[in-house]
């Protein structure tokens, strides 16, 4: 009798075991001001990760007690702990707070009126371009597009580096930058970012290039706009595009032309 006791106990104790330990998925969804695409969302209890969707939305599997650390470079890491409420309701959301990039002090030697517009207007000092405020580390060219600043931030980085310390040294990781190039983000914002240089260098060329290449030969305007996406199937495209030099694009063009014609008398004759 005391046996079958013990064992109901035990069954009793190890099937609750079982049920708190099931993982069910949850559903996030994170809230800032700013872009929220292509964040992690990692639940460092069971050592699982996701990543957030364009509208900031994401699914992870998480039980009572599991702790969601949410990164990004942007934004601040948080982490959040689930509730037995929020495993009931299956959803929550987490409101982001923005990494601030505090000014570099400005010393002046004139007297200072407390109004800022009328001390730097009338203070002899020059301050310096803070690049972080792009959101780039010393970038000094052309402001970035949305597509290449996401490129940016989910590639920033080298992959790992030597710490030290007092208690010796040691190799850290840049964890976002590994987990977007495993996920496939990184690559897939490549891409983008080089079929919108396709699509800029489109138009620069019909602007600049193409009262000279139909000159002597007339073609209608959807054939016209045909050729110059015929052009960039061209693995040279992008290399000649950003060379800027007229004569070399100018053949590229007129023997593409060529071969665009002569595509098209055959597709004709068939």
């Amino acid at each position: 009798m005391k046996k079958s006791k013990i064992l109901y106990v035990l069954t009793t104790f190890l099937s609750v075991l079982f049920v708190n330990a099931q993982r069910s998925d949850l559903n996030g969804k994170l809230i800032a001001n700013d872009e929220v695409e292509g964040l992690h969302v990692q639940n460092k209890t069971a050592a699982k990760y996701t990543i957030s969707n364009e509208d900031g939305s994401f699914v992870i599997p998480a039980k009572v007690q599991d702790t969601l650390v949410i990164s990004g470079v942007k934004y601040q890491t948080q982490e959040v702990i689930i509730s037995q409420s929020i495993l009931d309701l299956g959803e929550f959301s987490v409101v982001l707070i923005e990494n601030i990039n505090e000014l570099n002090e400005v010393i002046v030697g004139k007297i200072l009126t407390g109004s800022l517009e009328s001390d730097l207007q009338n203070s002899d000092a020059k301050p310096e371009i803070n690049f972080y405020d792009l959101g780039i580390s010393g970038y000094k060219g052309k402001p970035l597009t949305q597509n290449e600043r996401k490129l940016h931030d989910a590639d920033a980085g080298p992959v790992g580096s030597i710490m030290g310390g007092p208690f010796g040294g040691g190799v850290g990781l840049n964890l976002h930058k590994i987990l977007n190039r495993v996920s496939g983000r990184t690559k897939k914002l490549e891409n983008i970012v080089e079929l919108d240089d396709r699509e800029r260098c489109i138009q620069r060329l019909r602007i600049g290039y193409e009262s000279f290449i139909f000159e002597n030969d007339s073609l209608a305007e959807n054939l016209r706009t045909e050729y110059f996406l015929f052009c960039q199937e061209d693995d040279e495209f992008l290399t000649l595009c950003n060379k800027n030099d007229d004569i070399t694009l100018l053949e590229f063009l007129q023997a593409k032309l060529k071969v665009y014609q002569e595509n098209r008398k055959s597709i004709t004759k068939d």
